[in-house]
């Protein structure tokens, strides 16, 4: 992996104002390069099928990547063919709680960077969510400080991200549900400072489809805040795309 660069890539901001969440626009999407099971091209299409004027790729990505250079490629192509708005993003993982992100060897191709907890970051690696439920229920861990790990990190990789690229904020505090905290722990003061950490950074936050989150109590938070929020699928399948029930409804 290469280390950390001190240039900011040039680019506009995904950002759009807080009260005026665009569904015409899907900030995540995923393809057939990644997590996906479809093409660039049937993406696009789908999209346009839906009404969308924007569309933003963000397969994931990590120091093990090779093809970044081929999907950047083929969403160029595809803009020739399309009036929509695609961007070339990419979702990186937080990996260290200090906020260190598993970068691609190669980030010169990206126009945004879509952070994403994943997994619980620890001195010893990144816990899978199961590891973090075993641990909560032998007591090794509690609930309180999944919460200010998750946090934390979250702020940390969100400073790190948009010192290359605009920001944008993957599912934020998903893995809390995934490891049965509720959210509950996470106080007021961390969500204030979640929503501070996002205004100085100019980082987007993704109210997402498919992880129906966050919950409608932090997106009223970062609202009010505002925090810019932005329409995300994180669709998988091409026919996932820009349809939205739970984005909706907060």
């Amino acid at each position: 992996m290469g280390a950390e660069r001190e240039s900011v890539l040039d680019g506009t901001t995904l950002a759009a104002p807080a009260a005026a969440l665009d569904l015409r626009a899907d900030a995540h999407v995923h393809t057939g390069f990644a997590a996906g099971r479809d093409s660039v091209g049937l993406i696009v299409s789908a999209a346009d099928h839906a009404g969308l004027s924007s569309v933003t790729f963000a397969d994931q990505v990590g120091p093990e990547t090779t093809w970044l250079s081929a999907y950047a490629d083929t969403i160029r192509r595809a803009r020739r063919r399309t009036e929509l708005n695609l961007r070339i993003a990419a979702e990186v993982e937080v990996v260290q709680r200090d906020g260190w992100l598993a970068w691609p060897a190669d980030l010169g191709h990206l126009e945004a960077v879509s952070v994403a907890v994943s997994r619980l970051p620890m001195a010893t690696g990144p816990m899978l969510p199961r590891e973090v439920r075993a641990r909560l229920a032998t007591g090794e861990l509690t609930a309180d400080e999944v919460a200010e790990i998750v946090v934390t990190a979250t702020i940390k990789g969100m400073d790190r991200a948009s010192r290359y690229a605009p920001a944008q904020l993957a599912r934020p505090l998903s893995l809390l549900t995934q490891v049965g905290v509720e959210e509950s722990a996470v106080t007021g003061e961390m969500l204030a400072a979640l929503a501070t950490a996002c205004l100085v950074t100019g980082t987007a936050v993704e109210i997402s489809e498919a992880w129906r989150g966050p919950s409608p109590r932090v997106v009223a938070m970062l609202r009010e805040a505002g925090v810019a929020l932005v329409a995300a699928s994180d669709a998988r399948y091409a026919g996932e795309v820009g349809h939205w029930q739970y984005v909706r409804r907060v």
